[in-house]
């Protein structure tokens, strides 16, 4: 049988549109611009989101690249969402509320081929469960930058 883990983690309002994440012994802010009647203490959910989609893209490169023996220089990762803010602001209904798009370039630093990276890419897109978890319900677009 696979191993099932559990993955906890607790929130609460503190004031404003300040939110506290707690998580194992770690604790985060989630946070709104000042502009968006935030204090800008941290990230807003929406950064979270793609920060998570990054970061997990990343371990898991690592992983893989541990996994295959591959001698990695650096990996990186920009990502942008795209959203409808009247949707978000209560002000229409459709097309919906989340991302309706989701683009992250994937830099890959070794000593290896393009056809060698992008299939690098491809297995660390199949592996990754944030990747996973976000592409079940919103598309998402992944392309290699040299």
């Amino acid at each position: 049988m696979a191993e099932i883990k559990k993955i906890k983690v607790d929130t609460r309002w503190v004031e404003n549109m300040l939110v506290e994440v707690k998580a194992r012994d770690l604790t985060q802010y989630v946070d709104q611009p000042l502009a968006g009647g935030g204090t800008n203490k941290g990230m807003t959910p929406l950064e979270y989101e793609l920060a998570a989609l990054t970061s997990c893209m990343i371990t898991i490169g690592l992983i893989v690249a541990r996994q295959k023996r591959l001698a990695l220089k650096g990996l990186s990762a920009s990502v942008e969402g795209e959203l409808d803010y009247d949707v978000l602001m209560g002000k229409a209904k459709e097309p919906r509320a989340g991302f309706y798009k989701i683009k992250v370039n994937f830099k890959i630093d070794a000593d290896i081929s393009k056809e060698e990276k992008e299939g690098l890419l491809k297995e660390i897109e199949a592996r990754c469960p944030v990747g996973d978890n976000l592409s079940n319900k919103t598309p998402v677009e992944v392309v290699l930058v040299e």
